[in-house]
This record gives structure tokens, sequence and C-alpha cells, in this order.
């Protein structure tokens, strides 16, 4: 069913899809742009085009087009949730499990499982009924990962990665013991010229940071358990910058890790995980801070280096 709205004096002249961006913030100007393309918004009964100048007083109809069905079927697989609101939500992904579809994958991603524990609930990311991850986490990588419900909650939220104010802290298993117990890795980070599925450090990369200390160390088995605060989110970033300091994650063969007799049980994957989130919530502009669990590798890891 069309509404209408009435241009006000306070926005101005403008082009018809900028209008209504401005008059309507929770939807992007991409959905205003479909809209009109697809003739939803009228004046005096004539459609207007996305580039059509409207005026204060003038009268519009509008209708928003109807979300387009995902491509990708629904599957019922658990999910951890540690938050959930009518917005976004907060899982913390298992081990294993991959983000995205694609290429060699099967129905057990991420994106699958979120479409069928939020189904009903989803308005649309770029009209298609669809999670709005806005950062990934590789397929070993465990923990923390957020998802806009909606096209306002995933443009808030790619506002602040984009601007690196949210807030991501991961532990990591990683070789060797470092002199300092702090520090900071400002390296940039590019494709491997040989090997295109790993990345390395030097020039021609894109600027990278992470900033370390040390949770606990162990000695006898060669082993540091660090804290690594990003503040860039490059692909393989806390893999590739522990490596260019001598620190290869545990289980981690892609970047130099090598078995180790000393250690009390051999690592089942690379040993990193999402631990920590903080940002701004996107619509109700609260502080939401995360802590995600350990899974039981790790934590089974971690007890047998401590024990």
């Amino acid at each position: 069913m069309a509404e209408t709205f009435v241009v006000p004096d306070a926005i101005g002249r403008g082009r018809a899809d900028k209008v209504l961006a401005v008059a309507f913030p929770e939807h992007s100007r991409t959905a205003w742009q479909r809209a009109l393309d697809q003739g939803l918004v009228t004046r005096g009964g004539v459609a207007l085009a996305r580039k059509d100048d409207v005026s204060p007083g003038d009268e519009l109809h509008y209708a928003l087009p109807a979300t387009t069905p995902a491509e990708v079927k629904a599957v019922a697989i658990p999910l951890d949730v540690l938050f959930e609101d009518e917005h976004l939500l907060v899982v913390n992904k298992a081990a294993g499990m991959v983000v995205h579809p694609g290429a060699g994958t099967e129905d057990d991603t991420l994106v699958h499982a979120l479409l069928a524990h939020c189904a009903g609930s989803l308005s649309g990311i770029g009209g298609v009924e669809r999670p709005g991850i806005v950062h990934r986490l590789d397929r070993e990588t465990s923990g923390a990962i957020v998802v806009a419900k909606h096209d306002a909650a995933h443009r808030g939220l790619s506002e602040q990665f984009a601007g690196r104010h949210l807030h991501k802290e991961y532990l990591a298993l990683a070789s060797g013991v470092p002199r300092l117990l702090s520090g900071s890795i400002d390296r940039a980070i590019a494709r491997h010229p040989q090997h295109r599925h790993r990345m390395t450090t030097g020039e021609g990369g894109k600027p990278a940071r992470t900033d370390w200390k040390v949770e606990q160390a162990f000695p006898a088995h060669g082993v540091t358990l660090f804290r690594c605060h990003i503040l860039t989110g490059r692909t393989h970033q806390i893999r590739v910058h522990l490596k260019s300091i001598g620190h290869p994650l545990l289980g981690d063969r892609t970047y130099g890790w090598r078995a180790n007799e000393a250690l009390p049980m051999a690592p089942s994957r690379v040993m990193l995980h999402a631990a920590y989130l903080k940002f701004l919530h996107p619509v109700t502009a609260q502080t939401i801070e995360i802590n995600a669990p350990l899974p039981d590798d790790f934590s089974a890891l971690l007890a047998a280096l401590r024990g």
C-alpha cells in the first residue's frame, strides 16, 4: 500500500533518490533507487525517475519494493547466539564453519544457518532477504561475528568497521615466547606473489596494525597465549603478523608452524579465537560488549598447557 510524503522545506529541492534517503535514513539511497526504478514513487500520478528533482511542498506517493527471497536455502544448524535483537545478532562461530557460500562449499555455511535462525525477521540487505555480514572469520577461526538484519543496521556497522571504531580482540596460541610482554606490529599485508592463497608482509600491501600482549607464557612447551587487538581487518592479519615476528600460530601450517613434540596435545586447527567485540549499536547507539567463550578444543589445549 502506498504511503504519502510531503517534501518539507528543511530538505529543500533535490534529486528524488537523495531527498528520500535524507527523509527516511532507515532506508538506504540504493533502496530508494530500486523503488524509483520500479515505478513505486509517484508525483501527481506520474512515476518519478531517480534523477528527477522534487521540491518542498511536493506530495509524493511511495512504496518500497518487496524483498527478494535469498537464493541460498535456509538450513537449521544450531548456533551459539551471544546477543540478538530485532536489528542484529552476534554469533559465536564454530571452528570449521565457513561464513559465506562459495565454490567448494556445501549447505552448511553460517549464511545457511542464519537464514533458518532469522526466518521472518530479515527485512533485506540490498533488497535481498539475507543476513548482512560486515566482517569475516576464516574457516578455522572460532569466535564472535556480528550480523545485521536490515539495511540501516548493516550501514551503521559497516561505517564502524570502515572508521575503525569497532574494537576486536583475539586470543591466539602461538609458537615461541617473546622477549617483551607486549608490542605492536605495523606492517602492510599483501597477497603472496607466488602462493595466491597466502598473504605476506611487505611493500605494495595495505596498511595493517596489530597490538599484542602476552596473556600467558608456557616456556616448557615453547608456547605463548597472545591477546591481539587488530586496528585493521586484513585477510589472515594476525596469522601473518605473528608469523612475521617469529611466532606462527599453533596448527597453522600455511604460515610456517611445524609439529612440536613438547606440546601436551596436538592442535586440531589454527588456534585463533575472536574473543571480544565492542561496538555501538547502529540503531540504539548503546555500547555493546561481547565476550565469546572459548570452544572445547581451544580450552582443552590451554588446560593441557597449564596442567
